[in-house]
């Protein structure tokens, strides 16, 4: 298994945040809002579920904020629900059974995506997704957007994986116990400060990304992250 060489990724020790990493034999993505724009579909259902409780349409850059905490956020923003009201819960399965009808239409990787997984692919850099979406949710847009085009992540860890869900490190190190790896020597890149939590917990190497789907009060580069990515291709030049 190969190593990232330094013409790929070029560390630069000048810089406070890059001090931190080290060249990984792994790196491992969080999915909504990191590799994959679903916040379209994921709008697109909450929207639905506004249209049938005969309620107006938001506006689609308030609820896109939110769409790395699944139902739960949209649901906070789009019916002002938490998870212990007592119509959560209903409203979420309304919300789960939308969101199947329309999983993978307008879902896309981010530009860039493609390019880099390629790259990981041809230097024999192990690659993988650690999500928070359920498993029936993740595997047909996994296969449609990913499987399909013949980039095949070597593993998958849903929020249904294991008994925790991020922040907690258990489907990071299921991660890595899955492609034979210590924590330490894989990244973990995420858009959500859950995702930073997870990776630093776990002993994983945390790296941010900014073009996700966090709310503009919560800034990546608050969250303790070795270094915040602008785009996918970032990556390469770290």
């Amino acid at each position: 298994m190969g190593e990232l060489c330094p013409a790929v990724l070029q560390m630069r020790p000048s810089d406070s945040m890059n001090r931190l990493l080290t060249l990984p034999k792994a790196i491992l993505f969080d999915f909504d809002g990191t590799l994959a724009d679903t916040a379209p579909d994921l709008v697109e259902a909450t929207q639905r579920l506004l249209d049938a409780q005969q309620m107006p349409r938001l506006p689609y850059a308030a609820l896109r904020q939110v769409c790395s905490s699944g139902a739960r956020g949209l649901l906070g923003v789009a019916f002002g629900l938490s998870k212990d009201d007592a119509g959560y819960e209903p409203m979420r399965q309304a919300f789960l059974n939308q969101y199947r009808t329309c999983l993978t239409q307008h879902t896309r990787l981010f530009d860039g995506v493609p390019e880099l997984l390629t790259q990981l692919n041809a230097r024999g850099i192990v690659w993988g997704i650690i999500t928070n979406k359920a498993t029936d949710l993740t595997t047909p847009i996994v296969q449609a957007i990913l499987t399909d085009v013949g980039l095949p992540p070597a593993t998958v860890v849903c929020g249904d994986t294991t008994a925790h869900p991020k922040p907690h490190p258990a489907p990071l190190l299921k991660a890595c116990a899955d492609i034979g790896l210590a924590p330490q020597e894989c990244w973990y890149v995420g858009d959500d400060r859950r995702d930073i939590e997870a990776a630093i917990a776990a002993g994983c190497q945390p790296v941010a990304v900014s073009y996700g789907y966090h709310p503009d009060s919560d800034l990546p580069h608050t969250w303790g992250a070795a270094t915040v990515l602008a785009q996918p291709l970032d990556l390469l030049t770290v």
